[in-house]
């Protein structure tokens, strides 16, 4: 059994969120298990990580739609690691279409992925944390969840909904067994991803006319609460959901 503390990051390869909470977390002394639907960049992740820590970082092939993976990714991390002290639900996916036009299976991907994958992530994660009496999980959601806009679609915003809901009851059930669960709902955070959902015009002038601090969030933003979030520091926080949108859409 490891003495460092586990993480497991869920869509954690490439250049996005999941990217850069592995590489936080993993400058915290976390030993980062990074799983993905990528298999080659996952294990590129974590050997740069081997070599920049001189330690070793596993990485994982994960489709969070995929029920029995789940519970095999935890379970194998939990029986190669001898613990699982943070899951961080980052996986998310999103095709926008008006609900008047939305194919079904674009709704049912969204909701597989963001609102199922993250309870996925949950269900087989939580009874590892139980039984050791302690835990930390991090729910990635979005500004979505509440805003009123069509800039995210109507699928996607269900889903980052549910998930806040989750998160909140996830947390009352299981604050007694020591395990803490908490969302984050970013705003716009940049990666090349995004360029292929939303045109061009929805970046333009951005970070000018809506951020209040000048500038798009980076992948850094998210990482840097994620740490704390899941650290002692954060010991007395559990159900909370906290915004990352430089002001766009302050939620209290």
């Amino acid at each position: 059994m490891t003495e460092r503390k586990v993480a497991l990051v869920t869509a954690a390869a490439g250049a996005g969120i999941g990217a850069a909470i592995s590489k936080r977390l993993a400058a915290d002394g976390f030993d980062v298990v990074v799983t993905d639907a990528h298999e080659r960049r996952s294990a590129q992740l974590a050997e740069a990580l081997t070599e920049q820590h001189g330690r070793d970082f596993t990485s994982l092939v994960l489709d969070v739609t995929d029920p029995a993976a789940i519970e095999i990714a935890m379970d194998r991390v939990v029986s190669e690691r001898g613990r699982l002290d943070v899951l961080v639900n980052n996986a998310g996916w999103s095709k926008i279409e008006p609900v008047a036009e939305m194919s079904l299976e674009t709704w049912q991907r969204c909701i597989d992925v963001d609102l199922t994958g993250t309870f996925l992530g949950l269900r087989y994660a939580l009874p590892h944390m139980i039984k050791a009496g302690s835990g930390s999980i991090v729910n990635i959601s979005s500004i979505a969840a509440y805003e009123t806009s069509t800039e995210h679609g109507a699928a996607y915003s269900a889903a980052k909904a549910g998930v806040l809901a989750l998160t909140r009851v996830a947390a009352a059930e299981n604050g007694k067994h020591g395990v803490r669960v908490n969302a984050i709902t970013p705003g716009l955070i940049y990666n090349d991803f995004l360029r292929r959902i939303y045109p061009d015009e929805f970046f333009s002038g951005y970070a000018e006319k809506r951020s209040l601090v000048g500038r798009i969030g980076q992948p850094d933003d998210i990482a840097n609460l994620t740490s704390f979030l899941v650290s002692d520091q954060a010991g007395y926080v559990t159900g909370e959901v906290y915004g990352i949108s430089g002001g766009v859409y302050p939620h209290g």
